[in-house]
């Protein structure tokens, strides 16, 4: 037997997507990351840095990792040098010559965090249909595209 709750969900179309829901699911996710980075004493900028480091396949200059980090975060250069300084501080990156290379105290922050948001991942992400992340990887993908453009047509 239907209820009318039943038949009320059935007739009820899927939310459209909007800049809304994208930054809401971001923040969200973005809460989740923070509150674990907290508890090892780094901030996410710190994060997104240290990862483009341990990541590059050639070891990076500062000014490498600046323009890295500013093409992820759209953050402003002087804000993303004082977080290499940060992480220097911190012996998270070492100065080797002109490039900064990851400490393995560095390697051994991203493990743990990595580790540390796994599960809870898994929870966010657990029994979402391949094809719906299929899908939202599409949008997400064209969204950053057309967003980086008109981005450049206004600082231009």
């Amino acid at each position: 037997m239907t209820t009318s709750a039943d038949t009320t969900s059935a007739n009820t179309p899927a939310p459209v997507a909007n800049a809304r829901d994208l930054a809401l699911a971001h923040y969200a996710a973005r809460g989740v990351l923070e509150h674990v980075l907290a508890r090892h004493g780094a901030t996410f900028q710190q994060q997104v840095a240290l990862r483009a480091a341990i990541t590059s396949d050639t070891p990076q200059t500062p000014d490498d990792l600046v323009t890295q980090v500013q093409g992820y975060l759209k953050a402003d250069p002087a804000g993303i040098r004082a977080t290499l300084d940060e992480l220097l501080a911190k012996h998270l990156l070492v100065a080797d010559g002109a490039h900064l290379r990851p400490t393995e105290a560095g390697r051994e922050l991203l493990t743990a965090v990595g580790a540390e948001t796994a599960p809870v991942s898994a929870r966010i992400w657990g029994g979402i249909p391949a094809e719906d992340l299929a899908a939202a990887g599409r949008v997400l993908a064209l969204v950053t595209e057309r967003a980086n453009k008109e981005l450049s047509t206004l600082t231009a």
